[in-house]
């Protein structure tokens, strides 16, 4: 962690503001191309084949037992994060993951997701009590439902060897009918952290040691920066 005196090596070439314009001009074709290309991933992405849901999953929610299709709350799509809160993730029974608790940090108002029909919400193992202790001490508003009593994590393989695990799952509701369209983890989720993006627009980035900067850069290992927001120093 830089203690704001050292004295930064190898830093970029300084030119006049001119010259960077033209270098910051052949990026952005770049940058315009990536846009295209994810563009282009998120057209296949939503013509992928579904699955049927035929299992009849019982949550327990703030509103008492809630069935899957409760969850989409007169929706038609459904967005789950299976946030690790268990036994043998760090901070169990207070508290859940690091990792997703910075990920839920920068959920914002669901009120955008809802215009365009869509429901999110938060799936964990914990009893309901404790997923709204730790909700309650985050000052987070999503939505949280208890799979401890249902075998939802095993289903959709958020139970491993090495024990539970994170992802982003989608759901489509017809009638009465739910499909699941889609499942992401590890780091296409940190499209829902923007704090990554915002590190990446700046020079020296992330300050992780696989990213590549110039030697001598601030870097760190990963993850060992990411705390529960109430717990930086």
């Amino acid at each position: 962690m830089s203690t704001r005196t050292e004295k930064l090596t190898n830093l970029p070439e300084i030119v006049s503001r001119a010259e960077w314009q033209k270098a910051r001009d052949r990026l952005l074709v770049k940058e315009k191309a990536a846009t295209r290309a994810h563009d282009a991933l998120a057209a296949e992405r939503r013509r992928l084949p579904m699955v049927r849901i035929e299992k009849d999953y019982v949550f327990d929610g703030p509103n008492g037992k809630t069935h899957l299709l409760g969850l989409f709350e007169r929706r038609r799509q459904l967005i789950i994060y299976h946030f690790m809160f268990a036994p043998g993730v760090e901070g169990w029974p207070s508290a859940g993951c690091p990792g997703c608790s910075l990920v839920v940090d920068h959920i914002g108002p669901l009120a955008h997701l809802n215009a365009r029909d869509t429901s999110l919400a938060l799936v964990s193992r914990a009893p309901l009590a404790d997923l709204e202790a730790y909700k309650r001490r985050m000052g987070w508003n999503v939505p949280w439902y208890s799979s401890a009593e249902n075998d939802f994590n095993d289903d959709f393989g958020l139970t491993t060897e090495e024990g539970e695990t994170f992802g982003l799952s989608a759901f489509l509701r017809d009638g009465e009918n739910i499909f699941h369209t889609y499942f992401t983890t590890d780091r296409a989720l940190e499209a829902l952290a923007n704090n990554f993006t915002l590190l990446d627009w700046t020079v020296l980035g992330r300050q992780e040691e696989w990213e590549d900067s110039p030697a001598g850069w601030p870097q760190s290992a990963p993850y060992v920066w990411w705390h529960r927001h109430d717990e930086y120093t």
